[in-house]
């Protein structure tokens, strides 16, 4: 940046004021150029079109977006309404209207302890009420394999979906009221229809390829229960012949009887023997019976000047030599 010149002058006359002139350039601004955008002219355009021609250019650009008139696709859906399937909600009651689907698998609760009884009760009950329609009924369930301690094996049923019974039938009013007043069932499984005044639970088939699933699961339980106890099988049988071939090892040989017998010969009834161990170890006395099937011999022993008859082992005597 340039500064200014500061010119000066010596005078011999007496001290005044110096002349100070400070010089500044001066640069010319060049005008600012003036500029328009498009979207003051639009909006200049829009300030001055009404409400109604910005509508109908709003749905002009709608139209060259989309290819085809969006009003016709609103008309097409409001005249496409779901019609209703009942013509009034007391009809959504009517639990008659359920024949209809035909045969159709449902879900029926029953108490958990009482799986089994339950199942029979109901089956019996349904037979005996209506004898001229069709039921079958499905309780999932794998068969568990046990061994016992004493070696005999024990079955139970393990059920897939505990409390859930499956039942396949045309259902209507008057089975739907009996089966609800059979003891320990809880119910059908469904959803709540109606409104504030009156609600009801209304049953909800299984479609078939839930079903389908269903029985495709229990299969696959049921052979995962059948692995695992033949795994088990085979480590209880190996440890068993572990357990065996140790016993073997340890127990010591027995010796033949003739063996034994070999360079032993039994006393006769009438002769003197000595009792070598046991109680009356080191005593003398006479044998007077001799049993080889129990192994004893009775030796009559003089105790106190009396004779007494004392049984011990035959290998606990030996023949008294002179």
């Amino acid at each position: 940046m340039k500064q200014g010149l500061l010119l000066w002058s010596p005078c011999h006359h007496p001290p005044s004021l110096s002349i100070l002139s400070i010089s500044f350039p001066i640069h010319a601004t060049p005008p600012k150029p003036i500029s328009a955008t498009l979207d003051s002219t639009t909006t200049t355009t829009h300030q001055e079109l009404s409400a109604r021609e910005r509508r109908q250019l709003r749905n002009e650009r709608r139209e060259r977006k989309s290819g085809h008139s969006w009003k016709e696709e609103v008309e097409e859906k409001l005249l496409k309404k779901p019609k209703k399937r009942y013509a009034t909600w007391t009809e959504e009651l009517n639990l008659d209207n359920l024949a209809d689907f035909g045969p159709q698998w449902w879900v029926v609760r029953v108490t958990r302890l009482r799986y089994e009884e339950i199942s029979e009760k109901l089956a019996r009950s349904l037979v005996r009420n209506f004898p001229d329609i069709e039921f079958k009924m499905y309780a999932p369930a794998v068969q568990v394999k046990r061994k016992l301690k004493n070696g005999t094996y024990s079955v139970k049923p393990k059920p897939i979906f505990p409390g859930c019974i499956f039942l396949r039938c045309v259902l209507n009013k008057e089975i739907h009221d009996s089966i609800r007043e059979c003891d320990g069932v809880g119910g059908f499984v469904g959803s709540k229809v109606g409104n504030t005044k009156r609600q009801i639970n209304r049953p909800r088939p299984v479609s078939p390829d839930d079903m389908e699933a269903i029985f495709q699961e229990a299969k696959v339980e049921q052979e995962k229960v059948n692995q695992a106890f033949e795994e088990e099988q085979r480590v209880e049988g190996s440890l068993e012949l572990e357990n065996i071939n140790i016993d073997m090892d340890d127990k010591p040989k027995r010796q033949s009887r003739n063996a034994s017998a070999k360079g032993y010969k039994l006393p006769a009834p009438g002769s003197t023997v000595r009792v070598i161990s046991g109680t009356f170890a080191e005593f003398e006395g006479n044998l007077k019976k001799l049993n080889r099937k129990t192994g004893k011999a009775t030796v009559a022993f003089t105790l106190f000047g009396k004779e007494s008859l004392v049984e011990v082992d035959l290998n606990e005597i030996a023949a008294e030599t002179k």
